[in-house]
Formats: structure tokens, C-alpha cells, sequence
């Protein structure tokens, strides 16, 4: 019992930080709150917008719908068009107010809204029950597989390990050490919470290294665990399967402009940037909001890094399966990277590298071993069909058209005006919404109706907003990894909000400084209107 006791209390034992052995967060009683009045809320919600007159849907130019909403209008007549539109909004809003007040799980309330825009004819059977079987949902499911693999063979927890032993010999070359694992990471793993979850025990055990542990908290533990935090979502900004937002963001604009987004495409916008902001994050970390301590930046338990080296010696030498998994995934990467020259989805090419991952004696990974989190899926299944919903309706394009419209905002509003607020709102929202993907089903919309209000190109507005997706790392509560990481009890709600609220404000003007110079470069924002 003793050296079992032992066991549990030793500070650079990796299996004390799984996260099954973290401490489960209490809601607080503003969260208890939200959840005891989301269902009557969204109840409320509902019927009111659907039995009572809302001006602006009632009074609309039905020459500035969208060519498949204006389809649908010929087709059903106004009245009609009208009480779709009414219910469409209806139907976001109850489901809005549920998935922030988490009053029912989030799949469940997906499950809903689907049947409902089914029961209110706002879309058919085929068009609500075909969004699992978009090509995005596909994707994601690919993702996931390809991911299992990575991680059922240990060649994501191995490259991890070696590369903070090989290159992390102090404080400074182990924060930029972690800079690149995230990276590296991203490419390869589609889920935020997933690379999380990977890196977890061994940052944790480089925090009790440094002297952060059993509570004791200093600004080495701070550093690491938030801006390994930012890091994790920097990584998924930039690559276009980085997260399933960043899918439905391309998925939305695709379907405005009428040509696909490229995994190439957006790498090659994102991934500067995200590079800058991980550095930015380290200097700001370590040198103004939590700067280092001398103490701090030595190890205070000597030989720590040796219990990184028994865990990397545990896995034994690079088997067939790692080396396999690589070679599927590095082939991978070499199609989604060079989409543009070969026009192969990156749906289809994560197809044909899943179906080779799953293939008995050639592959790597068994079904059993595939960690696909359908519930995430059913959410995301929901947001996908309300975008449907949208594009039937063209209710975003006809609410900012009416929003302008009350507020006397001419045609003649400048651009740079346009692209400051909308970024701003999409970046700062993330202090509210705990859900990237409904941020993306509300702004990405949102964006694309200024634009045609205004005579934009799409891209200009709704692209730089999709690449604001993932900064969701402020409040424990914005994201699943900073609800993980906040359980590590190495910082405090101030902490997180100091640092956080600080990298999205540096996020945000370098977003504005991106499109007048870098953004202006590529064609996505044009000239001359900065």
C-alpha cells in the first residue's frame, strides 16, 4: 500500500495526469442558472418569433435573394417564403439558446432542429436527413480514423516525447519545443481536444520539472499549460482540416462564391500567421504577463527529464505500424498540400488513406481501435442542416440587409469599416460562445451577406473571418482543451483571462494588419480600399 501510495504521489509518473484522473470541474452557479432556464427560454423564444409579426421578414427585396432562395420563393410563393423565413429563425434561436445554456446535451439539441426544419417544411426529408452524408461530414470522419491511428500506434505520443528530450534543454528551448509538436500535430490531428489530451501528462511532468506541482502553482506551470493551450489552437488555425469549423467555414464560402476552398489555399494564408501568433504568445507569456522567474527557469527536481526518457523507452523501438501510419499520413499530406495541382477533394484523398489504414494485414488500425466521437458528429450534422436552412431561406443576407437598413448605413460604408467590426465581433465572441461551430454558423453567414450588401468580394470578408475561428481559449468554459487544461489547477480564471484576452486582442490587430499587406497579396482583400 505504501509504494502504491508512493506510485500515485510521484510527480513525474505520466499516468498521474491522464485525464481520467483529473479532477472533475463543479459548475458554477451562473452555468447551473443558464441550464435550468435554457428549455423554457428556448420554448419562449421559439413561439414568440413564430406567432407574433417580425417586420423585417415581412418586407424584403426579393430581387437581392440568392439565386437558391430565390428558386424556392418562385416555388412556394410569398406567404409561404415568409413563414419559412419565420420559422427558420425560430428554430436557430431556440437552438442557439440551448447549445449556450447546454440545458440538453448539444448532439440532442442538433437532433431537434433537424426534425424541426423537417416538421415546419423549411426543408424537405432528403435535403435535412442528407447533411450526414455531406462531404464535410465525411471528412471529419476520416479525420478521426486517420487520427486513431496516429494514436493507436503511440507515433504522435513518441514524436512528442523525443522531441522535448532531444531539443527541451532549458526553459526557452522547451517552450519553442512545444511551438513545434503543436504545429507538427495539427497536421495530423483534426481534434483540438484529442492533441490536448496527448500532450497533457508530458507538459505536466515538465511543469513538476520546473517546480510547478501538487498546487503549487509559479509562472513556468502558468506559461506552459496556456500557451501549450494557444498553441493547440493556433495549430488547427492553420490548416484547413485543423478542426470541423474550419471545414464547415470553407464549406459555407464554397457554396457563396461556387468554387471549393483548398487545403492549400487556406495553408498558405493561415499558417503565417499562426506561426507569428505562437511566437508573439511565447514572448508575451514568458516576458511580460507571466515573466520568468530566475528560479523558474531551472529545473527544481534534478533528473526530471529522465522520467520523459523511461517514458519514451517504454514504447521500445519504431515498429511497422508506426512507420506505416506515417507513410499513409505523410502521403496524405502530399495530396491535401497540392490539392490545387491535382484537384483531388481532401475528402476523397482522407477516404482512400482511412480505407488503406483500416485494411487487414496492410493497414494499421482495427475498426475497434477508432475513436470517432459521433456525438460531436450529430452536433455538427445539426449546424450543417441549418446552414441548409439558411441558403432555402437566405435569412441572413435579408436580417443584415434590414439591419443596415434601421440603422441609415449607405452602400457607400468602406471597407476597412466592414472588415474591423466583423472580425472583431467574430474574435471576441469566443467569449461567449462555448461552440466553434455555431460561432462559424452565425458570423461566416453573416459575412458573406455583407459583402453582397456592400458589392464585396466574398472572400474578402468571410475568409479572414474563418481563419478567426479557433481562438477559444480565454475562459475555461470556450472550449473543450481550455476546460481540460483549466482542471490541471496550474492558473486561475484571472490568469487565463489576462493571458487569453490579450493574445485575441494581438490576434485581432494582426488579422488587420494581414489584409493590409499579406491578405492584399494573395487577392483576398482588395486593394486600395485601406
Amino acid at each position: 500500500m505504501a509504494d502504491q501510495n508512493k506510485k500515485n504521489n510521484d510527480l513525474l509518473d505520466m499516468n498521474n495526469y491522464r485525464i481520467e484522473k483529473l479532477p472533475v470541474r463543479n459548475k458554477s452557479k451562473v452555468e447551473k442558472f443558464l441550464m435550468l432556464i435554457g428549455i423554457p427560454l428556448a420554448l419562449i423564444s421559439f413561439l414568440a418569433i413564430m406567432f407574433f409579426d417580425i417586420p423585417f421578414l415581412s418586407h424584403f427585396n426579393v430581387d437581392a435573394l440568392s439565386v437558391k432562395a430565390k428558386a424556392n420563393f418562385d416555388q412556394i410563393g410569398l406567404e409561404n417564403f415568409i413563414f419559412a423565413n419565420k420559422a427558420m429563425l425560430a428554430i436557430f434561436a431556440g437552438a442557439l439558446i440551448l447549445w449556450i445554456t447546454e440545458a440538453i446535451p448539444n448532439y440532442l439539441t442538433s437532433l431537434i432542429l433537424i426534425i424541426a426544419l423537417v416538421l415546419t417544411g423549411v426543408l424537405s426529408e432528403e435535403a435535412a436527413y442528407a447533411q450526414l452524408g455531406h462531404k464535410v461530414m465525411w471528412l471529419n470522419i476520416m479525420s478521426f480514423i486517420l487520427a486513431s491511428m496516429l494514436v493507436a500506434t503511440g507515433v504522435a505520443k513518441r514524436f512528442a516525447l523525443w522531441f522535448i528530450i532531444k531539443f527541451g534543454k532549458n526553459a526557452s528551448s522547451i517552450f519553442l519545443s512545444f511551438i513545434v509538436i503543436n504545429t507538427i500535430l495539427s497536421l495530423f490531428i483534426s481534434a483540438t481536444t484529442a492533441k490536448a489530451t496527448i500532450l497533457l501528462p508530458i507538459f505536466m511532468v515538465v511543469a513538476a520539472v520546473y517546480g510547478a506541482s501538487n498546487g503549487k502553482r509559479n509562472n513556468f506551470g502558468r506559461n506552459i499549460i496556456l500557451q501549450n493551450l494557444f498553441q493547440i489552437n493556433m495549430g488547427a488555425s492553420a490548416f484547413l482540416t485543423g478542426s470541423g469549423a474550419n471545414l464547415l467555414a470553407a464549406s459555407l464560402i464554397a457554396g457563396a462564391i461556387g468554387s471549393d476552398i483548398f487545403f492549400s489555399q487556406w495553408m498558405i494564408a493561415s499558417f503565417p500567421t499562426a506561426m507569428l501568433l505562437m511566437f508573439l504568445g511565447w514572448i508575451i507569456g514568458t516576458r511580460i504577463i507571466f515573466p520568468l522567474k530566475k528560479e523558474d527557469r531551472v529545473p527544481s527536481i534534478p533528473g526530471g527529464m529522465e522520467s520523459l526518457k523511461k517514458e519514451l523507452d517504454k514504447l521500445g523501438k519504431v515498429s511497422i505500424s508506426e512507420i506505416k501510419s506515417l507513410i499513409i499520413f505523410g502521403t496524405i499530406l502530399a495530396f491535401w498540400a497540392t490539392d490545387q495541382l491535382h484537384g483531388i477533394s481532401p475528402t476523397a484523398v482522407a477516404f482512400v488513406g482511412a480505407i488503406v489504414a483500416l485494411m487487414p494485414r496492410i493497414g494499421v488500425v482495427k475498426w475497434n481501435d477508432v475513436d470517432i466521437p459521433w456525438h460531436l458528429l450529430m452536433f455538427s450534422a445539426g449546424a450543417y442542416t441549418l446552414g441548409a436552412g439558411f441558403k432555402v431561406t437566405d435569412l441572413p443576407s435579408i436580417s443584415v440587409n434590414a439591419f443596415f437598413d434601421g440603422i441609415g448605413i449607405s452602400e457607400g460604408t468602406p471597407f476597412w469599416l466592414l472588415y474591423i467590426v466583423l472580425t472583431g465581433g467574430m474574435i471576441y465572441s469566443a467569449l461567449i460562445f462555448q461552440s466553434k461551430t455555431m460561432r462559424t454558423m452565425i458570423f461566416i453567414p453573416i459575412a458573406i451577406g455583407v459583402a453582397n450588401r456592400f458589392g464585396f468580394d466574398v472572400m474578402s470578408l468571410a475568409f479572414p473571418l474563418a481563419l478567426l475561428i479557433e481562438h477559444v481559449y480565454v475562459l475555461p468554459f470556450n472550449s473543450k482543451p481550455a476546460l481540460l487544461l483549466y482542471s490541471t489547477n496550474h492558473y486561475s480564471w484571472t490568469d487565463t483571462f489576462r493571458y487569453g484576452i490579450t493574445m485575441q486582442t494581438v490576434a485581432w490587430i494582426i488579422s488587420i494588419i494581414m489584409a493590409m499587406t499579406y491578405y492584399k497579396w494573395l487577392g483576398i482583400t482588395p486593394n486600395g480600399l485601406f
